[in-house]
C-alpha cells in the first residue's frame, strides 16, 4: 500500500488501483471522510467499492499509519 497526500485529499494505492479520500490534515494527523469513498480512479473508476471492501481499506490505513508520524482517523 502506498499513501500521498495534500492538505484536503489523501490518494491510497492497492494492488494496482487508485482511490482518492477527501478530508482534513490537521496538526499530528489527517481526518479522511469516509463518505468519499466510493469508486477507484480509472481505468477501474466503474468498479463500487462496496461497504466490506471500505472497511479493509480503512483497516488498512489505519494499521499502517498507527506507528507513523501522521496518524490518518476516519469520520
Amino acid at each position: 500500500m502506498k499513501i500521498v497526500g495534500t492538505k484536503s485529499y489523501i490518494k491510497v494505492e492497492i494492488e494496482g488501483k487508485k482511490l482518492i479520500i477527501k478530508g482534513e490534515l490537521l496538526q499530528g494527523g489527517f481526518i479522511a471522510y469516509r463518505a468519499s469513498i466510493k469508486n477507484w480512479e480509472a481505468p477501474y473508476e466503474s468498479e463500487v467499492i462496496n461497504d466490506i471492501e471500505k472497511e479493509k481499506i480503512i483497516a488498512s490505513i489505519i494499521n499502517q499509519t498507527s506507528n507513523s508520524h501522521l496518524i490518518i482517523t476516519f469520520e
